[in-house]
């Protein structure tokens, strides 16, 4: 029966003979799939002995959890696919799964240069020729028309490039920055091949730099690559704060100075001033400019800036016109004829020089100036004619100017048409050029210049003369001062002007960096300490600090006075300037916490009291401490200035293993240290010198502004020739943060401001007292600054709040103190 096969628990115990069966029937089927693999494998001429591997490996059993029920990753997606698996999902939402390539673009790339005018094998043959060559910055104020005025020699020198009506293309700003702000960030160069009023060609490397203050370095990295530079100022603006600085700047590095007044279209449409105004205008600015030479050179061979000279041109780069009193001069002489004199008649065309229409000669009666009459009038003619009478007048004033114009072009929009026919006027520019070519040196006249201000070997050598003559055959010399990046911003691209020898492409060179001494062969080397010390009390030095006298900090800035000099010069100097007395000024050890830092350690010591011999020997390691001390002081771990730390007594070890640097440096810091906190230290915060130009009703909002932020006004004045006026302020760099901003709310965006750092300044109070209390979110009232700025300060650099004085002092000079009472207000 069935139920006899089958136990209680439903398991079969009947015969195996059904199982057998089943294995007989499951190894026929597995024989007639054997046989019809062998079939196809014979088919395939597979070889025998792979046959014989693959049948092992079929007849081989396989486990259930090693069964391959689905295709790897890698069969799927193929071998050169990552995948990964993940078992949570540990990705923002924001981040896509699979992430789209970028490609980072930081700069404007041209992958084609745009046509020139003139040959680039002939500009390549202009190198060979030093003589023809001028190297030329572009310097000037914020907004003053240098970028647009370098489109405007693009687009002469490639015709295929122009300027969409009412845009300016800022092809000079290659980043992308520059061109949504608006605004030069990076100094750029470009070369052009222009000719001057004798259409002689040059090779003319510009510079083009940045106005605003803040990007001063760029300004100085490409100054320093140049011959000679090219101040532009705006003409309704006048002299403003960073045109100042760049004059003097310009100066000290012993440059050419050249000046172009732009913008001259603003005196004309918007001021609106007659060309009698628009001449004292003009004559102003240069009158500022000159003054401001004089004051900060005493050169006497420097020739002056005026228009009569050549070294003063006039543009306006909205309309693509330059021009100086020659370029305009010679267009009369094309008129005229080969009998008119363009030099001579040049040379009287500026100042009190006026011109009788009767006689036609110039006389000195109070008559029409030849600049107005020559030069001002036809302008300002030429705008009206333009400007008002397009249909009718104007066709004949181009007929007798000898300008075309198609229907097209004479069908224009007032502004671009305006451009037009000011740019086929007077847009040549030869004028820019004839300026730079006969008051910038060539690279070969300036060399010698540039070499005694740049080269710290000797002058006598072989490189130095190689490179005084620019010789071509020399050692290859290259002073590089800027880096561009490439498209993606991932590598640089050295900039450097070729001193002396021939560069190559794929030529080894070696780059020097700046502290790069010959009498070392690498610039960086491993080192490795040879020996530790204990600091025990072997040595004790005494001191006090005191504050220097006025001006003196500045003096020693601006290098006036040097620690270089020998003894007996540099006490000349502070006995004759400061009154020090011969003993003081002829002990000056050092400048602190550089060589032109704003303090001195001086050496105040008797010879019959200190063994000054020993003394000479830790000179070096004393003032190595001083320096420490005065980089980073007790109150703030910051700069230490305007004090003067006298050396009063000196004991020192006489064992020349108990005075080495490891025992003597960090002493001398601690004494230094102690004498400043002992001294009644006193904090000292940056102050901005603002210039704010702003109509007149905005005078008072300015004023406001200025008040609240802690500023204090030295100058209001107008602005000679135009409605604005210009206010002079200083205020403290911790308030100037959003000053611009608030500036700009008050007076409705009409104001316009430029701070740089002008000087430092005491801060309020005492950083020391600690009856003081900082409340959180609250202004502090002015005796309460110092203590603020000093705690928070600390607290920002992980320091205590407090100054303690205990570690600068042992237990004795502690209990003297205490009885002194010299310690009430300074904390343990």
């Amino acid at each position: 029966m069935e139920s006899d096969l089958y136990d209680e628990f439903g398991n079969y115990i009947g015969p195996e003979i059904e199982s057998e069966e089943e294995a007989d029937e499951e190894a026929e089927e597995i024989d007639k799939v054997f046989d019809e693999n062998d079939d196809r494998n014979d088919q395939q001429m597979v070889p025998v002995e792979e046959e014989e591997d693959d049948a092992q490996t079929d007849n081989q059993v396989v486990l259930h959890e090693d069964k391959k029920y689905y295709p790897t990753a890698e069969e799927v997606y193929g071998p050169d696919v990552e995948t990964i698996v993940q078992e949570e999902d540990t990705q923002a939402l924001s981040q896509p799964i699979i992430a789209p390539i970028k490609i980072k673009k930081f700069s404007h790339h041209v992958s084609q240069l745009p046509e020139t005018s003139y040959n680039l094998e002939f500009m390549a043959d202009l190198m060979d020729n030093t003589d023809l060559i001028r190297n030329v910055a572009i310097i000037g104020h914020l907004h003053h028309g240098k970028t647009s005025f370098v489109d405007c020699i693009v687009e002469q020198t490639h015709p295929e490039v122009y300027q969409k009506e009412g845009k300016s293309f800022r092809f000079t700003d290659t980043l992308y920055t520059e061109q949504e702000r608006g605004v030069s960030i990076k100094s750029s160069p470009l070369t052009f091949v222009m000719q001057d009023l004798k259409s002689k060609s040059y090779l003319i490397n510009l510079f083009d730099t940045p106005g605003h203050v803040n990007f001063s370095d760029e300004v100085t990295a490409a100054i320093r690559m140049c011959d000679g530079v090219v101040l532009f100022v705006d003409a309704a603006e006048g002299v403003m704060l960073n045109t100042e600085r760049l004059l003097k700047h310009a100066i000290q590095e012993g440059l050419a100075l050249t000046v172009c007044i732009n913008k001259i279209d603003r005196l004309i449409m918007e001021l609106k001033l007659p060309p009698q105004d628009a001449y004292y205008k003009l004559r102003h600015i240069l009158d500022e400019l000159n003054s401001l030479v004089t004051l900060y050179t005493d050169d006497t061979s420097r020739p002056i800036l005026s228009p009569l000279v050549g070294n003063v041109c006039f543009a306006s780069s909205q309309f693509s016109i330059c021009f100086s009193l020659r370029s305009f001069a010679h267009m009369y002489s094309q008129t005229y004829g080969n009998d008119f004199n363009a030099n001579e008649f040049a040379k009287r065309l500026w100042g009190d020089i006026y011109f009788n229409h009767e006689t036609r000669k110039p006389i000195n009666v109070q008559s029409q100036r030849t600049f107005v009459e020559f030069i001002l009038e036809p302008l300002y003619k030429l705008f009206a004619q333009v400007v008002g009478d397009v249909d009718t007048s104007l066709p004949s004033l181009l007929d007798e100017l000898g300008i075309k114009l198609t229907r097209a072009e004479m069908k224009m929009n007032i502004r671009p048409l305006l451009r037009l026919i000011c740019s086929r006027f007077l847009g040549d520019f030869n004028g820019f050029v004839d300026m730079c070519v006969e008051h910038i040196p060539s690279p070969k006249d300036n060399a010698e210049h540039k070499i005694r201000s740049t080269w710290t070997g000797p002058i006598e050598s072989p490189l130095a003369q190689a490179m005084i003559k620019c010789d071509a055959e020399g050692p290859l010399v290259v002073h590089t001062s800027k880096q561009y990046t490439t498209q993606d911003a991932s590598t640089f691209h050295v900039f450097g002007l070729v001193l002396s020898g021939t560069l190559y492409s794929k030529q080894t060179v070696k780059v020097l960096g700046e502290s790069y001494s010959h009498l070392d062969e690498e610039d960086s080397r491993l080192l490795t300490v040879g020996r530790l010390w204990i600091y025990e009390s072997r040595n004790k030095i005494t001191m006090i600090a005191e504050p220097l006298e006025k001006g003196l900090a500045e003096d020693i800035e601006n290098e006036v006075v040097q620690i270089s000099w020998n003894r007996k010069k540099l006490g000349e100097f502070f006995q004759t300037k400061y009154d020090w007395d011969l003993l003081a000024a002829r002990s000056i050890w050092a400048f602190g916490p550089d060589q032109s830092g704003p303090n001195i350690l001086v050496d105040d010591t008797l010879p019959s009291e200190v063994d000054k011999n020993l003394l000479g020997l830790v000179k070096d390691s004393i003032v190595q401490g001083f320096q420490w001390a005065s980089r980073e002081g007790p109150l703030c771990e910051e700069p230490i200035r305007n004090v003067k730390f006298k050396i009063l007594d000196a004991v020192i070890a006489s064992e020349a293993i108990h005075r080495g640097g490891g025992q003597i440096i960090p002493t001398s810091r601690r004494v230094a240290y102690s004498a400043f906190l002992m001294a009644t230290p006193r904090l000292m915060e940056p102050y901005y010198f603002v210039e704010v130009l702003a109509p007149a009703d905005c005078v008072s909002a300015v004023y406001t502004v200025l008040a609240k932020r802690r500023g204090h006004i030295t100058q209001d004045i107008p602005v000679p020739g135009s409605p604005l006026y210009t206010v002079k302020a200083f205020v403290p760099a911790i308030d100037s943060f959003g000053f611009e901003t608030d500036l700009r709310t008050h007076t409705q965006g009409q104001a316009f401001c430029l701070s740089v750092f002008h000087h430092w300044q005491i801060v309020p109070g005492d950083p020391l007292d600690k009856s003081i209390v900082i409340r959180p979110l609250e202004p502090q009232p002015a005796p309460h600054l110092a203590r603020e700025f000093m705690v928070k300060t600390r607290r920002r650099k992980g320091l205590s709040e407090d100054v303690s004085i205990n570690k600068f002092f042992d237990d004795p000079m502690l209990l003297e103190l205490a009885k002194q009472d010299v310690m009430l207000s300074y904390p343990l």
